[in-house]
């Protein structure tokens, strides 16, 4: 993260710390995950007791900027453009109890989503704390930056590799009834749905913990070392299919899942 934002970051941190029901602030996403482009933005993460009602914290947010959204439609968050610097500052709210509960859910009960099942824990191991009002971030850290549990790989796998084509109601099946019915809005959104239940079982077997949604490619390509054979241009194709009804949709799937399965099996995880 340049200093820019860092300095950014900071001052919003500072500014939230005088709350005292806020425990910890830090910084993650891009700046931190080696992602960021030239536009991205900074995402902190403030963390409190009780939920900060939502006029204090955009009060605070008009002290940095002329406008300030309100976006509470993924959980509570405020966004504004920085009048001092022009950076875009993404604040995101989270209580003590729920990120708590988050961690424990992953590493202790080892439950399983469909797609993005680590990606809360891959955000704290980032962070980087601005504030931390008596160590509760870093021992939250601590519990984080630990191995990635064998059970949770196991769960992980079990529930999303039967979405993939396997059960009655699979991906693969749905796509093909959409591609059947020539319709490009179900098509798309059934294969979003797959691949992320297929990138949340490759990260599990690399044990790395999922990043996000943003440059996932890019990211498996640099951090995972066990990947299936053709694993671009088996993503590629199938995302073409999803938009030229002329390319064969089951054809892609099952392509893209019979690499996944070779690995799979070679990892010792056979159906």
């Amino acid at each position: 993260m340049n200093e820019v934002h860092l300095q950014t970051a900071q001052r919003v941190a500072n500014r939230f710390a005088q709350l005292p029901d806020v425990e910890a602030v830090a910084v993650a996403g891009s700046q931190m995950s080696g992602t960021a482009g030239p536009n991205s933005d900074i995402d902190v993460y403030i963390y409190s007791h009780a939920k900060i009602p939502v006029e204090v914290r955009t009060a605070i947010g008009a002290e940095f900027s002329d406008h300030v959204e309100i976006v509470d439609y993924w959980g509570p968050g405020n966004e504004w453009d920085d009048r001092a610097t022009g950076v875009h500052v993404d604040a995101v709210f989270w209580t003590v109890g729920w990120i708590e509960d988050q961690l424990d859910r992953t590493l202790n009960r080892h439950q399983a989503w469909t797609g993005y099942t680590t990606c809360f824990w891959h955000t704290v191991q980032i962070s980087n704390c601005l504030f931390d009002r008596a160590g509760w971030f870093s021992r939250l850290q601590q519990i984080a930056n630990q191995p990635y549990p064998d059970a949770l790989v196991k769960a992980i796998v079990e529930l999303n590799r039967p979405l993939l084509r396997s059960i009655a109601p699979s991906y693969l099946r749905q796509l093909e009834k959409a591609a059947a019915r020539q319709d490009l809005v179900s098509l798309n959104h059934r294969a979003t749905a797959l691949l992320a239940s297929y990138f949340d079982i490759l990260f599990a077997i690399n044990q790395q913990p999922h990043p996000g949604e943003k440059r996932l490619i890019a990211f498996a390509e640099r951090h995972c070392p066990k990947r299936p054979a053709h694993m671009r241009e088996d993503i590629e194709a199938l995302l073409l299919a999803t938009v030229h009804l002329e390319y064969s949709i089951s054809d892609a799937v099952n392509r893209l899942v019979d690499h996944l399965d070779e690995l799979l099996r070679r990892e010792g995880l056979p159906e």
